[in-house]
């Protein structure tokens, strides 16, 4: 049987990549401290809360720098409430496999994939947002081979509802340096979670890009719940008051350090409608307010967003407007980044 696999070129490695693409020293040199601050968070040292915020897909330059352009004048006005991480989600998982798979993939929408475009055009992208609002990002680590293309510029990752369950994304989320929110699957469990949790909290021997690489544990991993899908095929919401105390009555105990949750207000909690996130906020936050146990573990929210309210379908031409899940549009956005902060 002839071999199903082409190998069709060798691409540089990530090291080659952040030496041909640098973050400028003197951001370089800012950047410890937006780490600290934002673990200082997920650590439960800090009186702020962490708002990971952006595009379900960052899909094209233009309208992301435009969005967190208008995202940094806002973090400066409720600095003192919140720590704002944008997301610049460039890898976009699929159900079924096929699709729009995020700019990695979709370098130039007219012609095939050239995947070392893909690589320098994401790069391309966390740079000039982290040049011009002064933030670094959040990405979702999709692809673990792949993500030390960007490591000198994340602040935050997330480990996806399909991939917590894998076993190399487990181990190198052990080796990032950055917080680490683990997702409920999709099927919602919560032993899936807790179990890459204590996972990634471990350290960890492995082959990683053809090195044999050892891990001291990452102790920032945390849990993120978006919700779930029922064997119904129903969505079940899972950040209502008492999910959150029976999390908390089984996350924080001496198994797990710095217990943490963030929130995320979309996906399988809101059932993909978006202008459902301002609700989900608000019960939220008041069940913080009611239970110290839940206040205890709460860290911020996940929420999807960009200039335009709701989805477009790929090539639709609305500027700002996803082409993946539906987002919650720039004034409801702007509204509701004040009102975590006035109710915080």
């Amino acid at each position: 049987m002839p071999e199903a696999m082409h190998f069709k070129r060798r691409l540089p490695i990530p090291q080659e990549i952040r030496e041909a693409m640098p973050l400028p020293a003197d951001l370089a040199a800012r950047k410890p401290a937006f780490d600290e601050a934002v673990a200082s968070i997920i650590r439960g040292e800090s009186d702020r809360r962490l708002l990971v915020i952006g595009p379900c897909s960052a899909d094209r330059e233009d309208s992301v720098l435009d969005y967190v352009s208008r995202l940094a004048r806002v973090q400066d006005e409720v600095r003192d409430k919140l720590v704002i991480v944008p997301r610049v989600y460039t890898n976009k998982p699929r159900t079924r496999g096929t699709g729009y798979k995020g700019l990695l993939h979709n370098p130039d929408p007219e012609g095939a994939p050239d995947l070392l475009e893909g690589v320098k055009a994401i790069r391309r992208m966390h740079l000039r947002v982290v040049e011009e609002s002064g933030m670094f990002t959040a990405d979702e680590m999709l692809y673990p081979s792949n993500h030390r293309y960007l490591i000198d510029l994340l602040s935050y990752v997330a480990v996806g509802a399909r991939s917590v369950e894998n076993q190399e994304h487990r181990l190198v989320a052990s080796g990032v340096p950055i917080p680490v929110g683990m997702k409920n699957p999709t099927g919602g469990s919560t032993d899936v979670m807790l179990n890459s949790i204590y996972a990634a909290q471990a350290p960890q021997s492995f082959i990683y890009r053809n090195w044999e690489v050892e891990t001291s544990g990452n102790p920032l991993a945390h849990a993120v719940l978006r919700g779930y899908i029922g064997p119904d095929g129903m969505n079940y919401p899972n950040y209502h008051y008492e999910y959150l105390e029976r999390l908390a009555a089984r996350y924080v105990t001496k198994k797990y350090e710095n217990p943490a949750v963030i929130i995320d207000c979309n996906h399988d909690n809101s059932g993909k409608r978006p202008l459902e996130q301002i609700r989900i906020v608000d019960e939220v936050l008041d069940s913080v307010h009611r239970s110290p146990m839940i206040a205890g573990l709460f860290r911020g929210f996940m929420i999807e967003s960009y200039i335009e309210d709701g989805r477009q379908e790929v090539g639709g031409g609305v500027y700002g407007k996803s082409i993946t899940d539906p987002c919650l549009g720039w004034e409801k956005t702007e509204r509701l980044i004040h009102s975590i902060a006035e109710r915080l």
